[in-house]
């Protein structure tokens, strides 16, 4: 049986942008939604006595949030089984905890209290950086209901390590009937003086024709799994940041590995990654690799 896709909800427009599409993406695998909103209150009344009948305004509030969540998903697609529950801890506590049992997590870029300006807020760069399983991220300025473009993009930058994301990538492609484009930077070597020009061009073809044959490496095993998806393959020069925050300008969504590894507790994510999570101008997926 499928896991399901698992939505932070907190009342806020960019938590409500996030369920739009999150419905979207679990019509499209055929996944049952789980939306859950996180309350430190319900952990403090929880072990608090009780000697009053009445609801206090924030236990109210939270099954305001998480009904009115539950009556959006349902309107925006009926046909998907959807489910929500209030959980008594914090934010990314709730949704790390969700991760192992969930297909994805699903959060809005900004919440609610989020400081003014911020490219990203703490919830989303926490959970993105910390789950085991694959994390989208969906920015406020999303073009999220679209899908004008058609396209999804993977960075490759291990051939052999970013399989896992290449892998996530495809089924994506697979399930919205799109392209995938998979892209993997290569860097042109330093300036030379003029009389060494021949052999800087040599070396940018070298690596041009490295980075070439890491995307057939890394596609290989994919293309022979999904037949159906168009795989384009594209070394491009340049830092590989600036290569996909390029790309996500014509894509439906980004995918990225992010390695992890075991032991390490602190936000676990690449420039790459990182970079993605503040600017992209696309929906983007983290997707764990194990290292």
């Amino acid at each position: 049986m499928e896991l399901p896709l698992v939505v932070g909800v907190d009342g806020s427009d960019s938590s409500l942008l996030a369920v739009d599409w999150a419905v979207d993406e679990a019509a499209r695998h055929r996944l049952a939604l789980r939306l859950v909103h996180a309350s430190l209150r319900e952990r403090y009344e929880a072990v608090q006595p009780s000697f009053s009948t009445d609801r206090p305004a924030e236990a109210v509030m939270a099954q305001h949030i998480i009904s009115s969540s539950l009556e959006r998903a349902r309107l925006r697609d009926p046909e998907v089984k959807v489910s929500g529950e209030v959980l008594p801890d914090d934010a990314v506590s709730v949704l790390l905890r969700a991760g192992p049992e969930a297909f994805a997590l699903v959060t809005g870029s900004h919440g609610r209290g989020e400081v003014a300006g911020l490219l990203l807020g703490s919830v989303s760069l926490a959970v993105a950086a910390r789950a085991v399983c694959p994390v989208f991220v969906v920015r406020s300025g999303d073009p999220i209901h679209q899908g004008t473009f058609g396209r999804v993009v993977v960075g490759v930058g291990d051939p052999t390590g970013d399989a896992g994301a290449v892998r996530f990538a495809v089924r994506e492609a697979e399930v919205r009937g799109c392209a995938l484009t998979a892209v993997r930077a290569w860097r042109n070597p330093a300036q030379e003086p003029v009389d060494h020009m021949v052999i800087a061009d040599d070396a940018a073809r070298l690596r041009e024709e490295r980075a070439s044959t890491g995307l057939d490496d890394a596609l290989r095993e994919a293309a022979r799994e999904y037949p159906q998806v168009d795989i384009q393959r594209r070394p491009v020069e340049g830092p590989a940041h600036r290569v996909l925050l390029k790309a996500s300008a014509e894509a439906d969504l980004v995918v990225v590995g992010a390695q992890r590894r075991h032991g390490h507790f602190g936000l676990q994510l690449g420039r790459v990654a990182h970079a993605l999570l503040h600017h992209s101008e696309c929906p983007v997926a983290v997707v764990p690799q194990p290292v």
